[in-house]
């Protein structure tokens, strides 16, 4: 679906176009073939480099051809069909345009089309700067869900159950996600203050590095939060496994109790002649031997704290 937005610094709200024209963005959330190639012939793109749009394991990187940036990013997504937490994005920016192409719907965009986050179309700069602040707010955003998360589950992690294993697995894979998707997408924003590949302004350029600073605070923030999921899990998995210890201890001190009066009984039954057989109170004997034996075996094992 191809959609055109517009908007002066004087206009009041944002305007949906029938067509492009010059300040105008263009969001485009999976084109078909017709679509693609009509906006390759609209905007003159290169088409192999807008193409790599497609694949949804595209990788953040920057390329310019001909005067025209493309900017490939990755945004947070919850994706069921794939097994990743990321989605491809790329923001063009070209001499009277901003288009942006996704695969899936930009839940971080819908600010700027709700008309909640104003935006001029026709500051190209300024727009993907907003469009790169705000993508950094929506990993802000899942990171501080994870971090009480994963706060909360430290702080009981003697009672930690499977399910919440399962959910720090799930936070730990989030994680490396978006630092694999921050991490080159702030080394292009990075490239672009050093290069002249897009039109700065000073205020342009203060912006961006007040956004690759909030990009690396951000991805400490995230190594931090993974690095407790990772002592959190190596907590409980050491707890786990010596309550298991505890356990099988347990069970082998009662194995021993118990096989003594077996023995003793499987003894005592057998056809033939015993001693004391023959004796009236050899029951009572025999019993009160099985629980003399018993009464020194768990007193053995009590010593040692297998019970």
């Amino acid at each position: 679906m191809i959609t055109h937005y517009f908007r002066t610094l004087k206009d009041k709200e944002l305007k949906v176009c029938d067509e492009p024209r010059k300040g105008t963005w263009t969001h485009v959330v999976a084109p078909s073939e017709e679509e693609f190639e009509t906006l390759v012939e609209q905007f003159d793109l290169d088409e192999a480099i807008a193409a790599d749009a497609s694949d949804f394991f595209e990788v953040p990187r920057f390329e310019q051809e001909e005067g025209v940036l493309y900017f490939f990013t990755r945004y947070p997504f919850d994706e069921r069909d794939e097994d990743i937490d990321t989605a491809p994005l790329l923001i063009v920016v070209g001499g009277s345009f901003v288009l942006t192409i996704a695969q899936r719907d930009v839940p971080f965009l819908s600010a700027f089309i709700d008309g909640k986050k104003p935006i001029a179309t026709t500051q190209k700069t300024k727009l993907f700067i907003q469009f790169m602040g705000a993508l950094t707010t929506a990993f802000e955003a899942e990171l501080t869900h994870m971090r009480r998360s994963v706060y909360r589950d430290r702080s009981r992690v003697r009672d930690i159950k499977g399910r919440d294993i399962q959910r720090l697995v799930s936070y730990e894979h989030q994680l490396n996600d978006a630092i694999a998707a921050m991490t080159p997408t702030n080394a292009s924003l990075q490239h672009l203050t050093t290069g002249n590949h897009i039109e700065m302004f000073s205020d342009d350029l203060e912006l961006t590095e007040d956004l690759m600073i909030a990009n690396n605070q951000l991805m400490e923030s995230a190594r931090a939060v993974l690095k407790t999921i990772q002592n959190v899990r190596g907590a409980s998995e050491a707890m786990l496994t010596q309550r298991l210890n505890n356990t099988i201890q347990m069970l082998t001190a009662l194995t021993v109790v118990l096989t003594i009066p077996t023995i003793i009984a499987s003894l005592y039954g057998m056809n033939v002649p015993l001693p004391l057989g023959e004796r009236p109170y050899a029951f009572w004997l025999v019993l009160g031997v099985i629980a003399a034996v018993m009464a020194l075996v768990v007193r053995y094992f009590s010593k040692r704290h297998w019970f």
